[in-house]
């Protein structure tokens, strides 16, 4: 019997591929497929426009928050509306940079260059309004 070719490896961190679905959480890649891991698995996508000076800052400041604060526990895909222009729309992306927390629920925006990182972890419920 051959071994059945296996589609679903885990996430990478960053960035996803331009034209990648995004990220289920079906429990993959989750050890044991515990649901409580599955629940502290944050999926992210931070929307840019090309290499400004914004997107360029939004970008490094977020991957370092993750890294900081949710290191294994996250999935973050950046998308470029230059090239990738279409995802704007269904996202509703009226300004950019824009971080949309996917998982865990509830749905959250952040929107801007992420150096207010009391704001980003407020936003991604890590921390508690202060």
């Amino acid at each position: 019997m051959k071994p059945k070719p296996t589609s679903s490896k885990p996430a990478p961190r960053t960035p996803a591929p331009p034209g990648a679905p995004p990220p289920q959480s079906g429990g993959h890649g989750v050890a044991g497929g515990a649901r409580e891991a599955e629940s502290n698995r944050y999926v992210l996508r931070l929307y840019v426009a090309g290499q400004t000076p914004k997107s360029v800052h939004a970008i490094a400041n977020i991957k370092k928050i993750c890294e900081e604060n949710l290191k294994g526990r996250y999935v973050l895909d950046v998308i470029d509306l230059y090239q990738q222009p279409q995802l704007a729309q269904g996202e509703q992306i009226i300004a950019v940079p824009t971080l949309i927390k996917k998982l865990p629920p509830p749905l959250r925006r952040i929107i801007g260059d992420m150096s207010n990182t009391e704001r980003v972890l407020v936003g991604l419920d890590l921390q508690k309004r202060g």
